[in-house]
């Protein structure tokens, strides 16, 4: 196993750990170091396992950071202009 999945593996990890503990602000402080952490380690893991593998890790990624991905979606709806 590559050293990025391994790394991907520790942050999905120290996310699910970080999601049990309790927090003021629903998680969000939380949520961006989460992001700031995982997207070099998301560009590691493809560069050095490919697409499909990469793929993978996005969507497990997505799945324990869904709650800022639909915010971002909805910002991105209404900045463009269309109807949410």
């Amino acid at each position: 196993m590559s050293g990025s999945l391994i790394a991907a593996f520790g942050w999905l990890a120290l996310a699910n750990l970080l999601a049990m503990i309790p927090s003021k602000d629903n998680h969000w402080t939380r949520a961006y170091v989460l992001i700031a952490l995982g997207l070099p380690l998301l560009a590691w893991v493809f560069w050095q396992n490919g697409v499909w593998v990469g793929l993978l890790v996005l969507a497990a990624g997505a799945s324990v950071l869904r709650w800022p991905l639909r915010y971002l979606w909805a910002w991105l709806r209404r900045v463009t202009g269309r109807a949410a």
